[in-house]
């Protein structure tokens, strides 16, 4: 059963349509991969496993997934456009699949053609992240039409989320605050950071996460410092401290939490320190999410914090990001950002350093959906938790 229905998808395509003719397109080509989900799962709500493609829009006639014959049979159970084309590049290498019928560009081209008069432009969405081969078989099997990149214009429809989309990322962030209580629950002297990870990602699955957003982060001691940890067999030690974080997707969209707790139970007075200051700025940054706030806005109060407490030097990531089908995408509102906050966004607040002599790595983040009346928490739990610090 695929997550994406047709209303929430002819939606999207209509969007997309609207680029095209804005920018006189005969076709919009976006290209996804298990590492570049986002921009093809905003239009089929589906990606597939091992192989890579793209989703194919004419400016006239429907939609295409151009992919893989090891997916192919997923795509047409669960995703939102059921078109297939298979392509020797976007499958995996050296294998054969002799019942599959496999096409190259030209071959697309051609087909095409014949249904839209004369392809002129294409749009090309992911250009950056796509193989190279990948690129040069586009460009030559479309021989004589100009490619143009509008990745920025393609990621911009995605920024403000619809009353759907919202709906699932809420389900999410409930789910997450389940997965901090079980990943708390397990903390204790001796037990490794793998088995907390094991308690969290079973609360997420259990309560039907369709995946994550990222690998469990659960980094104890100096293992903290590596921004992202995920979890490993080193065993909890007492009197540390252990950064977590879990972003389960429910719909192919990811709530999340992030927080730093102590192994032994009981944070020491150094440690209180610590947790106060990252606190004191997650409030600060929390109430720079206003309508209308550009992104060196919203980071410079907690910025000038961080500096006031020598903490700037330990900084890795900015302190707020947007949130959808991925745990964090763009619009990032950091000190060169020049993205405004507008109703619709989802906004995490997100605080963190790394690499301190003493505190190593520490992280604590929720989320909220951007109102006119305000930021509402998608976590009442975690914002209430994380504000009082």
């Amino acid at each position: 059963m695929g997550y994406l229905g047709k209303q929430e998808r002819d939606a999207r395509l209509a969007k997309v349509k609207q680029v095209m003719n804005a920018n006189d397109l005969d076709i919009m080509f976006v290209y996804f991969d298990e590492f570049n989900i986002g921009n093809g799962w905003y239009l089929t709500g589906w990606c597939p496993q091992f192989e890579s493609g793209a989703v194919l829009i004419p400016r006239n006639g429907e939609p295409m997934i151009l992919g893989g014959p090891e997916s192919e049979p997923f795509a047409k159970l669960d995703s939102a456009i059921t078109e297939t084309r298979n392509f020797p590049v976007f499958m995996v290498p050296n294998e054969e699949y002799p019942n599959a019928t496999i096409i190259d560009f030209p071959k697309l081209f051609a087909e095409l053609n014949s249904k839209l008069d004369k392809i002129k432009r294409i749009g090309l969405i992911g250009a950056g992240r796509m193989p190279a081969d990948c690129y040069i078989q586009i460009k030559n099997g479309f021989e004589g039409v100009e490619l143009v990149d509008l990745t920025e214009a393609y990621i911009k429809l995605r920024y403000i989320k619809s009353k759907w989309e919202i709906e699932q990322i809420r389900k999410s962030f409930i789910t997450a605050d389940h997965c901090y209580e079980a990943m708390k629950a397990a903390i204790k002297p001796d037990v490794t950071e793998i088995e907390v990870a094991v308690a969290g990602e079973y609360a997420a699955r259990s309560r039907g996460a369709s995946g994550f957003g990222f690998s469990a982060i659960v980094g104890s001691g100096k293992r903290a410092n590596a921004v992202v940890p995920t979890a490993s067999l080193k065993k909890l030690e007492a009197g540390e401290l252990v950064m977590l974080g879990l972003a389960p997707k429910i719909a192919g969209y990811a709530g999340v939490y992030g927080h730093t707790v102590p192994v032994s139970g009981n944070l020491t007075a150094s440690q209180q320190e610590c947790l106060r200051h990252l606190g004191e700025t997650f409030r600060l940054t929390k109430e720079q999410l206003v309508v209308g706030k550009r992104g060196t806005e919203i980071d410079k109060p907690g910025r000038e914090y961080y500096k006031k407490h020598n903490l700037l030097k330990y900084m890795v990531c900015p302190f707020a990001h947007t949130i959808g089908l991925h745990e964090a995408e763009s619009p990032f509102f950091g000190p060169n950002s020049t993205d405004v906050l507008q109703v619709g966004m989802t906004v995490c607040v997100d605080v963190s350093f790394f690499g301190h002599p003493e505190w190593n790595g520490c992280r604590i983040e929720t989320g909220y959906e951007i109102t006119e009346k305000g930021a509402v928490p998608f976590s009442p739990k975690m914002d209430q938790l994380l504000s009082s610090l």
